[in-house]
């Protein structure tokens, strides 16, 4: 694993931690960052907020998915605060390497990292759960993600790590996710544990878990779910 996880008030890019629920970005006048819109709790400084564009590909792909990440870009120079619903924040130091998690869970990340939507494998599974989508991170930099309480980092192999999709906060580059069902006949008349589908990650590498299931997916009129609550602009 060569993405670092830090939990202190230091670290060597622009984010660290000033405390463990809010985030610090010391943002340059050439170097911006993205953060999620309406994360800034305060600033000091020539910090400017304005809105950040998605991209071609990537609004096709909203109008596929439903799905919306709200993005800002945050210039400097200036000292900028960010948070969001007093969540615990985690920043992770990615070297030339992929991330994939949850969009709700992105509090902000570095101009050196890129993003895109994917597609949870899992057939039948899939369409039960209305189609779940997540983000890919992929670059060298920094990135913020947040999760509801203290979370749980679970290594995965050699036997699959399998988790509740809206408690899987963030996992690591070469494993394969995909969506497992465990459906009964007591399911389908509504007499099922509510555990039905789980998010099964498999090869080798980590996952982060927060200890809440947030939000659950909610089907949209395409087909898609809604564990990726708003990554677009």
């Amino acid at each position: 694993m060569k993405s670092t996880f830090s939990g202190d008030s230091t670290s060597g890019g622009s984010l660290s931690l000033e405390n463990p629920r809010l985030l610090k970005a010391n943002v340059a006048a050439e170097a911006a960052i993205m953060a999620k819109q309406g994360s800034m709790v305060a600033y000091r400084g020539g910090a400017r907020f304005e809105h950040a564009k998605a991209g071609v590909k990537r609004i096709f792909k909203r109008a596929a998915t439903g799905e919306s990440l709200s993005l800002m870009k945050v210039h400097g120079p200036g000292e900028v605060y960010l948070a969001d619903q007093a969540k615990h924040v985690h920043v992770i130091q990615l070297e030339d390497e992929a991330v994939t998690g949850g969009g709700s869970s992105v509090l902000a990340f570095e101009s050196g990292i890129d993003w895109d939507i994917n597609r949870l494998r899992g057939g039948a599974a899939g369409m039960l759960a209305g189609g779940l989508f997540n983000v890919a991170l992929r670059g060298r930099g920094q990135v913020a993600v947040t999760s509801d309480g203290n979370p749980l980092l679970l290594r995965v192999g050699p036997e699959p790590v399998y988790c509740d999709p809206a408690a899987a906060v963030l996992w690591s580059d070469g494993l394969q996710a995909s969506l497992h069902t465990d459906v009964q006949a007591k399911t389908l008349i509504g007499l099922g544990s509510g555990e039905s589908v789980q998010l099964e990650l498999s090869g080798s590498g980590w996952v982060l878990v927060q200890p809440s299931e947030g939000i659950p997916a909610q089907s949209s009129g395409s087909g898609a779910g809604g564990w990726l609550s708003g990554l677009w602009s």
